[in-house]
């Protein structure tokens, strides 16, 4: 099925998360008829600004550590970043892949969000 964008809705659902939460806000704001994927662009939206915000806020912590001289303490908020940003992109692999497939994929925690953006 195509949509209003031009392309078909699994292609269109997976590109929302190509570039995380930029390309979900672009889709959401330029797709007014699939439902399908004003949902992946909406989840893109939610999630990966989430993720964002968190690796900005675990880097501030950690620098504010790191001036503090409390070494072990950095090390172990880089560890869990490191963890994170993993996390972070097997999550955006598999819901591209979803996507794809045709799947409407909900990521708990954001589907509330989700739905209230659309």
């Amino acid at each position: 099925m195509s949509t209003s964008i031009g392309l078909d809705e699994n292609v269109a659902g997976a590109l929302a998360y190509l570039f995380g939460f930029i390309t979900g806000i672009i889709l959401l704001v330029m797709e007014k008829d699939s439902k399908f994927v004003r949902f992946h662009a909406a989840q893109s939206t939610v999630v990966f600004g989430a993720i964002f915000v968190l690796f900005i806020l675990l880097s501030i912590v950690s620098t504010v550590l790191a001036f503090a001289g409390l070494g072990i303490i950095t090390f172990v908020f880089s560890l869990i970043s490191m963890l994170v940003w993993l996390l972070a992109v097997l999550l955006w692999l598999y819901l591209m892949f979803t996507a794809y497939k045709g799947n409407e994929t909900r990521v708990p925690g954001a589907a509330g969000l989700t739905e209230k953006l659309l």
